[in-house]
Formats: structure tokens, C-alpha cells, sequence
């Protein structure tokens, strides 16, 4: 079954995708959650509209995540952690404390836009996140965990 996603879904598709999905996952999870809708041919002809219009705004904001992302690059960040006398950390480093890190240096960014390879962080080292600004703009940035 075809389906035209409202909003971003993990593992799936962005906003305004259309995507094919079995005729369950779609009646019975995303369509009643208004994950989606069902893709007729005169909803397809709408969304091509929607879509054409709003290309000119998506342009706009991709350059901006664009000149954001060209900014982030340089940037390096230091976690400060407890830790033992052995280099363990007590609890974990994830991305609230580097979406707190950004705060500091003046980069605005939502705790959810940042993934981290490792699940959770337990030692002193360097690692990377990555950001995502835009569906198609993502940055890497190297970070680097430390005792306090």
C-alpha cells in the first residue's frame, strides 16, 4: 500500500515521502495515528502541488543548515565527567550533555538531532556525534570526554 508520511519517521521516511508499506502496518498503526495517509491518485496529485510550492522554502532552509553546518565543523567540544581513579565515568556521557556542550558555544540544537555511535559512553576518550540540521545535511563533530 502506498502512504504519504505527515512527519518523520525512523527507519521509514521524512515528512511528505511517499512509501510503500504492508496494507497492516499502514490500516492499522500509521494511518488511525495520523502517521500517514493513503496515497490515491487525486491525494498524489495534491501532494505534487504541496510539494512544488514548497520546494522554493526547502531550498532556503537546506542553505542555511548548509552555512550552519560549514560553522560546526570547526568546532571541537570538552565533556567534563566524574570519573574514576581507573578512567570509568560514573554513569554515561549521551547527547544531552553534548546538545549542553553546544549550548555553551552558541549552537542551538536539539537533544534529539544528535546520535552518537555508541549507545552510552562510560570511559574517558574521543569520540563523535553526528548532527543532523536538515534531511540531507549532516555534520560530524569530535568531542572529547574528560575527567574533572
Amino acid at each position: 500500500m502506498e502512504i504519504i508520511l505527515k512527519q518523520d519517521i525512523s527507519n521509514l521516511g521524512y515528512k511528505d515521502d511517499v512509501v510503500t508499506v504492508k496494507d497492516g502496518y499502514a490500516r492499522n498503526y500509521l494511518i488511525p495515528n495520523g502517521l500517514a495517509i493513503n496515497a490515491t491518485a487525486s491525494v498524489k496529485k495534491q501532494h505534487q502541488e504541496i510539494l512544488r510550492q514548497r520546494a522554493h522554502k526547502e531550498e532556503k532552509i537546506r542553505n542555511e543548515a548548509k552555512v550552519a553546518a560549514d560553522k560546526l565543523k570547526d568546532v571541537s567540544l570538552t565533556i567534563g565527567a566524574k570519573t574514576s581513579s581507573k578512567g570509568k565515568i560514573f554513569g554515561s556521557v549521551n547527547t544531552i550533555q553534548i546538545a549542553e556542550a553546544l549550548k555553551e558555544k552558541g549552537y542551538d540544537i536539539d537533544r534529539k538531532n544528535i546520535s552518537i555511535k555508541e549507545e552510552l559512553i562510560k570511559e574517558v576518550g574521543k569520540y563523535t556525534a553526528t548532527v543532523k540540521l536538515h534531511k540531507e545535511v549532516k555534520v560530524e563533530i569530535p568531542f572529547e570526554i574528560v575527567a574533572e
